[in-house]
C-alpha cells in the first residue's frame, strides 16, 4: 500500500481512498459521540449551514469549535462530551479543520475519518480493502500538525500488511505537539485539559468511521472492520 500524506491545500485530485485525520479533536469527539449513542454525525460546511440544519430539524444536536454559542448545543471537546446522552441522535459537527478535510475528499470512493482512538480499527479496515494507494489528509496546520501526521503515519504502518509498529513514539510526538500544549494550557476555548489524554487513548474504540454523501449531506457513520459496512 502506497501512502500519501497531504494537507488540505495540497489536495489537487480526487483520491480513491482517503483517511482524514484530526486527533485534537474532531475525530476523537466524533468517536465519543458514537459511543454516547449518536446514530450519525453530519459534517457541516459552515456554522451557518449547521444552524440551518438545526432549524429544520430541531431534534438534531449541533457541535462546534470554540466557546459555547447560541444555537449550538455542544463544543468540540471529548472531556465535555463524554457524559452526554446522545442515544439515537444526529450530531451536526463543524470544526476548523477536521470537517473541512472530509468535505474536501467527499468524492473519494472511501472516506475514513480517524484519530488515535480508532487507529487499529481504521488500519484493519484498510488491510481488508487492500487499496493500492491511500491518501492521508493531515488536517491541522495545513498538513504540518504533528499530532495528525503522527497518527496518520502510525495508521499507515499498521495498515501495511499488519506490520508491528510501536505506537509509543507516535503518541509522544502527538503529546508534545503545539495542539496538545494549547489544550493543556487552556489556550483553546471550548476545551478541557483532560482532552489531551482522551485524544491519546490508543484504540479506545473498536470501530472505524466512514463518511459518505447521503441526500446531499456528508454523513459519518460507525463501520465494523469485519465487513466494512455501517454498524
Amino acid at each position: 500500500m502506497r501512502a500519501r500524506f497531504l494537507g488540505i491545500p495540497e489536495l489537487t485530485d480526487v483520491p480513491d481512498v482517503a483517511v482524514v485525520v484530526d486527533v485534537m479533536r474532531a475525530y476523537t469527539v466524533a468517536a465519543w459521540a458514537f459511543t454516547r449513542g449518536a446514530e450519525r454525525v453530519v459534517l457541516a460546511k459552515s456554522l451557518e449551514d449547521a444552524l440551518a440544519l438545526k432549524a429544520r430539524r430541531p431534534g438534531w444536536v449541533t457541535l462546534k469549535d470554540g466557546s459555547p454559542t447560541p444555537g449550538f448545543d455542544l463544543v468540540n471537546s471529548p472531556a465535555l462530551l463524554r457524559d452526554t446522552d446522545l442515544a439515537g441522535r444526529t450530531v451536526v459537527q463543524k470544526t476548523t479543520a477536521g470537517t473541512v478535510g472530509a468535505l474536501a475528499v467527499k468524492d473519494a470512493s472511501l472516506v475514513l475519518c480517524a484519530s488515535f482512538v480508532v487507529a487499529e480499527a481504521t488500519a484493519r479496515l484498510l488491510r481488508q480493502r487492500a487499496p493500492r494507494e491511500v491518501t492521508f489528509v493531515v488536517t491541522g496546520g495545513d498538513g504540518r500538525a504533528e499530532e495528525d501526521l503522527a497518527c496518520a503515519e502510525y495508521i499507515a504502518g499498521r495498515a501495511d500488511d499488519g506490520d508491528v509498529v510501536d505506537a509509543a513514539p507516535y503518541l509522544r510526538r502527538a503529546g508534545a505537539s503545539r495542539a496538545a500544549d494549547e489544550l493543556r494550557t487552556g489556550v483553546r476555548d471550548g476545551s478541557a485539559p483532560e482532552d489531551v489524554a482522551l485524544c491519546l487513548e490508543l484504540d479506545r474504540f473498536p470501530f472505524a468511521m466512514a463518511a459518505a454523501v447521503e441526500d446531499s449531506l456528508m454523513v459519518l457513520r460507525q463501520v465494523t472492520p469485519a465487513d466494512a459496512s455501517p454498524a
